[in-house]
């Protein structure tokens, strides 16, 4: 019977976990099919069954039991806590048959213990599914990108069953209003107020002169030592003395008062002032130097007309052809491989490569994932058999890009897979033109496409 399809998704839109240097999705089916001999079908029905396309970058995921299918948002309150309950019971058993594995002093019990400690991570509430009540999770063994395993891994379910209580928020109690001012008493005396604090009564006006009336007193005689002093009024117009004139007024005064006396000579009472005045500045005319025109010391000659040279005409500029460059291609930036930098190389590759598998005669899935020259590579051939390798990769001196592995890939049926030694070279538009070279004798073109694109 076929099994109900719960959902697809892209390979590269999570992070694979794992344990003992293997990823918990490339032994899927191993790690179902040796619980369900260890008699564990509890744990085997919590587990979607994983299908991999042939392209080896999206997987569908199947429910391993048949009936009624809800989302675990969709699902009530009281259905959502007895698959909470179901999977903690579920969760104890796994936790404990891994302890149990990973102390066999079997190498294979080992990695099985660690790979089944990491398998109920799932990238959160959205990829749990209710069949029949009981709950399957989908994408198992997998986070979401940039982040790491939970402890505790179903503290995601629990956020959204019992989300915490909104803050209540205590409005502060409204300021009493201040007390009113004491009323106050103000003594009046001319036109000079005085005021003073009173008893608690109605506020209160009194003017001194209602109380007495001074007499006046009589002004002081003024003495020898001392004239009387002028009245008020009198005192605001004062006399500027002739030396407070600021010095400049005096200057400009001098030079021009010769010009304006008569042309006549001065007569006998008016020569005293004039020399008076004219004594403090004297004016004498500084002689002025006849330069000569410099037409009238320096040689002429003939002018002569001198013909411009004919300018030759620039070279025509050749057409220049820019070749698109497309969005998905791995591109060696100069500067960077200049700099000795492959940060150009970071990321997630879909290697194509000019071969055919003998099974499906169809080329295997290949796949980079580099991040500062180090990663993974990961093989998909024949009937959907998955192997995995780590790669580095450098940048010589010349500009050539290098990716090596560290020996044949290791497949989840427990075969190798021969892995290529790649190099790359800047092409035109420093588009990466690359070759896999498996031997002496063997050598293929590849080349790089960005995941996903």
């Amino acid at each position: 019977m076929a099994k109900t399809l719960l959902r697809s998704g892209n390979l590269d839109d999570f992070q694979a976990v794992g344990g003992g240097g293997q990823a918990v999705f490339e032994s899927a089916l191993q790690i179902r099919e040796a619980l369900r001999l260890r008699k564990q079908q509890a744990i085997v029905d919590c587990l979607a069954i994983p299908q991999v396309n042939d392209g080896g970058d999206r997987v569908d995921w199947y429910s391993p039991v048949d009936g009624q299918v809800s989302t675990w948002k969709a699902a009530d309150e009281d259905a959502r806590v007895r698959a909470l309950s179901y999977l903690e019971n579920t969760l104890a058993s796994v936790e404990s048959l891994s302890k149990k594995c990973l102390q066999s002093p079997k190498t294979s019990q080992q990695l099985f213990g660690s790979l089944l400690s990491k398998a109920f991570q799932f990238p959160g509430e959205n990829f749990l599914y209710l069949v029949d009540g009981k709950p399957v999770l989908c994408f198992w063994g997998f986070v979401n990108l940039n982040e790491n395993a939970r402890d505790d891994v179903l503290d995601c379910l629990r956020e959204s069953l019992f989300p915490e209580p909104a803050p209540v928020l205590i409005e502060a109690p409204e300021p009493e209003p201040a007390p009113a001012p004491d009323p106050i008493v103000t003594f009046e005396r001319g036109d000079e107020p005085l005021i003073a604090p009173a008893t608690p009564a109605a506020s209160v006006r009194i003017t001194v002169d209602d109380l007495y009336t001074p007499e006046p007193l009589p002004a002081p005689a003024p003495t020898m030592d001392e004239p009387a002093e002028a009245p008020a009024v009198a005192a605001k117009k004062r006399r500027v003395a002739l030396w407070a004139l600021p010095a400049a007024a005096v200057i400009v005064a001098a030079v021009a008062a010769p010009l304006l006396w008569p042309k006549d000579a001065p007569s006998a009472e008016s020569a005293p002032a004039a020399a008076a005045v004219a004594a403090p500045v004297a004016i004498a005319p500084q002689p002025v130097k006849v330069v000569e025109p410099l037409a009238m010391t320096l040689p002429l000659h003939k002018a002569e007309v001198v013909e411009p040279k004919a300018k030759a005409p620039a070279p025509s500029a050749e057409p220049v052809v820019i070749a698109a460059i497309p969005k998905d291609a791995m591109v060696m930036d100069a500067g960077q491989v200049k700099a000795g930098s492959t940060r150009f190389l970071n990321g997630t590759w879909r290697a194509v490569l000019d071969v055919k598998d003998p099974i499906t005669g169809k080329p295997p899935s290949v796949r980079y994932q580099i991040q500062n020259n180090k990663g993974t590579a990961r093989v998909v051939h024949g009937d959907n058999v998955v192997c995995r390798a780590e790669v580095f990769s450098g940048l010589h001196s010349s500009g050539e890009l290098l990716i090596k592995s560290r020996g044949n890939a290791r497949c989840v049926d427990g075969s190798r897979y021969p892995m290529p030694e790649v190099s790359c070279r800047a092409g035109t538009s420093d588009i990466a033109q690359c070759t896999a070279r498996y031997d002496a004798n063997t050598v293929v073109p590849l080349t790089f496409k960005k995941a996903g694109a």
